[in-house]
């Protein structure tokens, strides 16, 4: 059995964001990723071939769908994004890290809702 803290202790701000794995078995990854005022590059896209659900545990952050949807996160807001739904990192919060939970499981798997 493993355990942790998801807020402590953060790693120290740089120029790229920290990711953590913290479990990953079966398919599914659940990653801790520390931003610290990043975004995506210009003109990048994430489309991946995994489901992913990410909840902000603190900070701020925007996502930006190909759609043009924009969303804002707070500390409790999560987001379902299906498998090769085009989205980026528009923003993260400048003034304090942004800490993420994110999980990733492949298409096959069901998850109940």
């Amino acid at each position: 059995m493993k355990s942790g803290h998801l807020l402590q202790p953060l790693p120290p701000a740089g120029p790229d964001e920290a990711l953590d794995t913290l479990l990953a078995r079966g398919g599914v990854r659940i990653e801790r990723i520390v931003s610290f005022g990043q975004s995506s590059p210009e003109d990048f896209w994430y489309d991946q071939s995994e489901d992913e659900f990410v909840v902000l545990l603190s900070g701020s952050a925007t996502l930006r769908f190909d759609d043009g949807r924009d969303v804002a996160l707070l500390p409790g807001i999560w987001v379902d994004i299906p498998a090769h739904c085009r989205h980026r990192v528009e923003a993260t919060d400048e003034g304090e890290p942004t800490v993420w939970l994110a999980v990733f499981w492949p298409v096959e798997v069901q998850v109940s809702t």
